[in-house]
């Protein structure tokens, strides 16, 4: 497997440990796949932030979200109808929960590296039935001086796209949930196509299908059609079990650049990319075949949930070329890496149809 990442000597850049738990009573899990952004001169680092009590022997513990706050539900491990074999959902009496409950932190920096919490900006909480479990892996894009927010909505009634926008990230407009269940790794183009604002998402099938990467397009940003499937897993290779969109696509000569995730049978979680028309984004001109990220470092292999590097966020460095992401590592850590877009290509396989 071909791995041309420079991940930063400083990672991991943000663990648990470094940031205050939101709630007393709570502790934070893990800190995982930021949205990332640009603002008044810094990196911002929008985190999933994970949270549950702490876990006293004999008694499986989360919070969820009602409409007078957050309510703790325990459970004993010996119950005979508790399936708690994941470490991210138990399934309890037929319905299933998630072990953490997480919202969204604004983290920023001056040079990329040391993240802090600035004063005076909000929490993002899920709010309303459709939000209950929480809300995840914030994807940000900029478009025409606003900031869309697209996350992970979650709730028992299943898993979809939510969107939120801002213009200064103190006031935010709530759109409700754009894509319903079950739908997630949603990343809205940062420029119009065609007068049309175009946005990758992940629909997903149990039956029929798969977990593959579709295209959409939209008028206004909140009402979205004309679905199209573009990328599917590949059967034998790292990517044979499910993919999703990564942050934003990036707009080079060759087309539009997207970094995607995928994983095979192991839940091994790597980077890849594949390139879309310019004028015509449905249209996927090429993909590689080799991931260009894999998990390697310690931090990568071995944390809540292990052998996964995972990104929804990145910047585009002025030079061009240099592409700095940061990702989560193993569901527990947040770090960060280079990439350069000419070596990306190095690795992109052309189609001739």
């Amino acid at each position: 497997m071909k791995d041309i990442a420079k991940r930063f000597e400083q990672n991991p850049l943000l663990s648990p440990k470094d940031l205050p738990a939101s709630t007393d009573g709570l502790q934070i899990t893990c800190l995982l796949n930021p949205g990332v952004f640009q603002y008044e001169g810094k990196t911002w680092l929008l985190v999933r932030v994970a949270e549950r009590p702490e876990q006293k022997e004999g008694v499986i513990s989360f919070p969820i979200l009602t409409e007078t706050g957050t309510e703790i539900i325990e459970i004993p491990t010996n119950a005979p109808e508790l399936d708690a074999s994941d470490a991210r959902i138990i399934n309890y009496k037929g319905v299933d929960y998630l072990t953490t409950l997480s919202h969204l932190r604004l983290l920023c920096s001056e040079d990329g590296i040391n993240f802090y919490e600035p004063e005076g900006y909000p929490i993002l909480v899920g709010e309303g039935v459709l939000e209950a479990f929480g809300i995840e892996d914030c994807r940000v894009a900029l478009i025409e001086g606003k900031y869309y927010l697209t996350f992970t909505s979650v709730s028992d009634n299943g898993v979809g796209v939510g969107l939120r926008t801002t213009t200064d990230w103190k006031n935010f407009e709530k759109h409700g949930m754009i894509l319903p269940a079950h739908n997630k790794d949603c990343a809205i183009f940062e420029e119009k196509i065609n007068g049309m604002f175009y946005a990758l998402h992940r629909p997903s099938s149990v039956e029929i299908g798969g977990n593959y990467i579709w295209i959409a397009s939209s008028p206004d940003g909140v009402h979205w059609g004309n679905h199209k499937c573009i990328i599917k897993t590949r059967k034998g290779l790292w990517d044979s079990k499910r993919v999703g969109a990564g942050a934003t696509p990036i707009k080079t000569e060759k087309g539009w650049l997207s970094i995607y995730h995928g994983a095979n049978e192991n839940h091994q979680y790597c980077l890849g990319a594949f390139l879309m028309d310019l004028e015509d984004p449905s249209k996927v001109i090429a993909q590689t075949e080799l991931p260009i990220m894999v998990p390697t470092e310690e931090y990568e292999l071995s944390g809540f949930f292990g052998n996964v590097v995972f990104t929804n966020g990145h910047i585009v460095e002025p030079d061009g070329d240099t592409v700095t992401i940061y990702y989560g590592a193993s569901d527990e850590f947040v770090c960060g890496a280079k990439f350069s877009i000419k070596e990306i290509y190095s690795l992109l396989k052309f189609s001739h149809v």
